[in-house]
């Protein structure tokens, strides 16, 4: 089972303060991360995903960075390289829709990333939550979460992949 975890900040320093923490957290075996990117929505609502130190250095799989980049995209409507949006966006969503990332979920994410607000959004597939909290309480974010197991994930690589080749 893995968590992906949206955490809400009213500025771009806190977001920015909070992902190097939990690099941090990740070195100190707190936090073991399949994804980690900063998300910022500047005053027209455009969303802006930034991978600082790339995504490489998670050790992410290839499908699991797939889902991972895909999930931000969906999550904050970035357009992601390479994917065809009809089937394939209809497909996810109806996957989706079977997960933890139903609308309710989406709708939480975007009321609290707004305009002019950031976020990091984090995938870990092992958390110690009490230290992982502790450690994150300064930045004062909101957080926002939502696990998958490992069937949700099977699926939803399985339909990204099915979509490709459509």
């Amino acid at each position: 089972m893995a968590d992906l975890i949206v955490i809400a900040f009213d500025t771009e320093t806190d977001a920015e303060g909070a992902y190097e923490k939990i690099q941090e957290l990740q070195g100190d075996l707190i936090v073991q991360l399949a994804g980690l990117a900063v998300v910022k929505v500047d005053e027209d609502g455009k969303s802006h995903v930034d991978y600082p130190g790339g995504v490489g250095n998670i050790g992410v799989g290839a499908a699991g960075g797939a889902l991972f980049g895909t999930l931000i995209g969906i999550l904050f409507f970035v357009p992601f390289v390479g994917l065809v949006f009809g089937g394939l966006m209809g497909a996810l969503f109806a996957g989706i829709d079977r997960t933890g990332l139903n609308a309710e979920f989406r709708g939480q994410v975007k009321d609290a990333v707004s305009q002019g607000k950031s976020a990091v959004v984090l995938y870990a597939t092992k958390i110690t939550e009490d230290k992982f909290a502790a450690a994150l309480a300064p930045y004062n974010g909101t957080v926002i979460k939502t696990s998958l197991s490992a069937e949700d994930e099977r699926e939803l690589i399985h339909d990204m992949s099915e979509s490709r080749e459509s």
